[in-house]
Order: structure tokens, then C-alpha cells, then sequence
């Protein structure tokens, strides 16, 4: 009996791997491209980026103190936080310059790691925080606040615009979840844009019925941190701080989702604690910036694919860069707001939308940066 001629190319292995199924053969691309562990020079590259930001923000933490409308030298800027000054430095740095640094820091921390959380969870490089409706129901329930309340004031409305987050961002999540099986960021992302555009549409028209009434909340909406006191960031303060430790708890299951909910179940994570978790956390971390600040755009959308571009896909690597670039970026997009048309000032979501768009664009064109594996 002769020998049964074997094709060009095979392998003893070769029966076994066409004999896989699908779903493992799933797997084991998934497995290809999923976050590692650092290794030593991973490990001292991100420890050096992270040195390198830390020095940045604290430069971008003067500037913002020492520039603006009445722009003051380092030393009187740091006589006044030591408690000595002229009268009217401590009421520039201590009264307005503070509070508005310090919740440039706060939106800025909450909006990069928002941003990086929505991405990864719904593996969409293009995802940002306003995605899940955040943006547009902050705003609604602010315009029904000014419209049926006669709300004007900042610190008055800001608790309705947190809560309007928090009910549509609930909404849209009810909505993903109908129908046959869990709720899948396909289907979150589908409704968010959806119910977002609808909230959208119904501010502009109340805005537009009544300019007078709505003139504090056009600059709310262009988003800006002039006028943003400790009054109205301690309040909202304590759910960021939250958020913020919810998202580093987290941030072993993503990288374990980028396996497949398969492998990540096998590997003993609960995938359905870990959508319920992003969502929270996401709405509660942009709900909060954008109450606090406007829709700020591109930081959420923008720092976590420079973390990704520079340090991997490690998720956490990126949320620890993304709490301390994000609030680079804001700070210094607000210096720049400050002196483009002094003594006027340019909001800081214009300045970061100008600023990001540019930068986005670059980063869109370099494949590591576009992807999320």
C-alpha cells in the first residue's frame, strides 16, 4: 500500500488548529493582541512620562496663577500663598485664580479618565465621555432649571446638571439593555447618540426662545472656568473622588475584557459588574466636569490616545497618565484663553477644541494611536 501524499505545508499541529472552533480561534486572536504586563523598560518609560507630566502640571499650575487680565511675577503669586500681599493680589490669586485652577485640575482629572474608560469599554478609539448622553442631559436639565426655576447663578444650577447626567446616562442605559441579551456598548453607543441628539435639540430651541434668560448658560455651554468657586466644586468633590477609585478598581477587569468576555470570565471577571461599574463611573466623572464646567471638548476624546500612542494599552498605565495630562491640557488651554484677546477671554472648550482638533488628527494618521490593541 502506498504512502498517502500529505499537502504542501502541513503540520502535525495543522488537523488540531482547523479542528478548533470558532469561538476559541476568537479567543486566540484576541489573545494575541491583548495588554501585557510592563516590562522594565515599559515600567521605567512610564515612570519617566510620569515624572515628565508631573513637572508639567505643576508649571501649568504657576502659569495659571501668575497669568491672566492682571498678570502677576512668581514671587508675588508665592508671597500670596504663604499669606503675605498686597490686598489685591490675595483677592486675584486667593479669590479667583485658586478656586478656578483647582477646578481646572478636578475637570480636567475627571474628563481624561472618563475618557479613557468609555474607550476602552466600548473598544472605540473615536468614543468620548459625551457619547453616553452626559453632555446633553446636563445641559437639559440646566435649561429647565433657568426656564421653569429662573435659575441664574452657577452654584444653583450645577446639582441639576450633575443630575441630568445621571438620568439620561440612566436612560440610555435602560434602553441599551432592552431587547434579547446584556447590554452591549454597540447598543449603548447607538442609544447615547440618540437620546444625546434629541436633548440637544430641545435646549437649542429653549435657549433660542428666550437669549436673555439663557445668556449665563450660553457660557456654561461654551465651556469655561471663570467665575467656578470653591462654592460650587467642594460639593460635587467628594462623587469625583469616588468615581476616580472606582476606575482604578476596574481597570484590571478591562484589561481583561480586551481578551473577550470568554477568556475574561474564565479568568474570573464579572463582566456584567464590570459594564454596570464603567457606566457609573463614567457618568458620574463627566457628569461632574460637565456640570461643573461646560462640555469641554476633545480631553476626554484626546488624552487617552496619547497615553496609548506613548505607553500601550495597558489600561493601567493610561488612567494613570490620563489624571495627570488632562488637567495639562485644561489648565493650559485656559492660559491660552487668557491672553489670546486680552484683556477679553476665550472659553476653555474653544481653546481645547482648537488645540485638540489639529493634534487629533495627527494621532488618527499613526495606526498604534487608532487602535486600541
Amino acid at each position: 500500500m502506498g504512502l498517502r501524499r500529505r499537502p504542501q505545508g502541513w503540520s502535525p499541529g495543522a488537523r488540531r488548529h482547523r479542528a478548533l472552533p470558532r469561538s476559541a480561534a476568537v479567543t486566540l486572536a484576541h489573545a494575541d493582541h491583548a495588554p501585557r504586563p510592563l516590562g522594565v523598560n515599559g515600567r521605567s518609560r512610564a515612570s519617566l512620562g510620569l515624572a515628565a507630566l508631573a513637572v508639567l502640571l505643576v508649571i501649568s499650575v504657576v502659569l495659571s496663577l501668575m497669568v491672566g487680565s492682571n498678570s502677576l511675577p512668581p514671587h508675588v503669586v508665592l508671597d500670596v500663598l504663604r499669606g503675605g500681599g498686597s490686598s489685591e493680589a490675595r483677592y486675584v490669586v486667593g479669590e479667583l485664580r485658586v478656586p478656578r485652577t483647582t477646578t481646572g485640575i478636578i475637570v480636567g482629572v475627571a474628563l481624561g479618565v472618563a475618557g479613557a474608560l468609555i474607550q476602552a469599554f466600548t473598544r472605540n478609539p473615536l468614543a468620548d465621555p459625551g457619547i453616553l448622553g452626559v453632555n446633553a442631559g446636563a445641559a437639559f436639565a440646566i435649561a429647565i432649571g433657568v426656564a421653569v426655576f429662573g435659575l441664574r447663578d452657577i452654584s444653583s444650577f450645577v446639582w441639576l446638571g450633575f443630575l441630568g447626567a445621571l438620568a439620561v446616562t440612566l436612560a440610555v442605559s435602560l434602553i441599551g439593555s432592552a431587547g434579547r441579551g446584556p447590554a452591549d456598548p454597540i447598543r449603548l453607543t447607538l442609544a447615547g447618540v440618540a437620546i444625546g441628539a434629541v436633548f440637544s435639540g430641545m435646549t437649542t430651541g429653549m435657549t433660542l426662545s428666550n437669549p436673555d434668560a439663557f445668556d449665563r448658560m450660553r457660557s456654561w455651554n461654551a465651556g469655561s472656568l471663570l467665575g467656578r468657586g470653591f462654592d460650587v466644586l467642594l460639593p460635587v468633590l467628594p462623587f469625583i473622588v469616588l468615581a476616580l477609585i472606582g476606575a482604578l478598581l476596574l481597570a484590571p477587569g478591562l484589561n481583561a475584557l480586551a481578551l473577550g468576555e470568554d477568556v475574561a470570565r474564565a479568568q474570573g471577571a464579572n463582566v456584567a459588574a464590570i459594564r454596570v461599574g464603567v457606566i457609573i463611573t463614567v457618568t458620574v466623572l463627566a457628569g461632574a466636569a460637565t456640570a461643573l464646567a461646560g462640555p469641554i471638548a476633545f480631553v476626554g476624546l484626546m488624552v487617552p490616545h496619547v497615553a496609548r500612542w506613548v505607553f500601550g494599552v495597558d489600561q493601567r498605565v493610561i488612567l494613570t497618565i490620563s489624571v495627570v495630562l488632562a488637567p495639562v491640557i485644561v489648565l493650559l488651554s485656559d492660559v491660552l484663553g487668557r491672553v489670546l484677546i486680552a484683556p477679553a477671554e476665550i472659553p476653555v472648550g474653544i481653546v481645547t477644541a482648537f488645540v485638540g482638533a489639529p493634534l487629533l488628527i495627527t494621532l488618527a494618521r499613526q495606526r498604534k494611536a487608532s487602535t486600541l490593541s
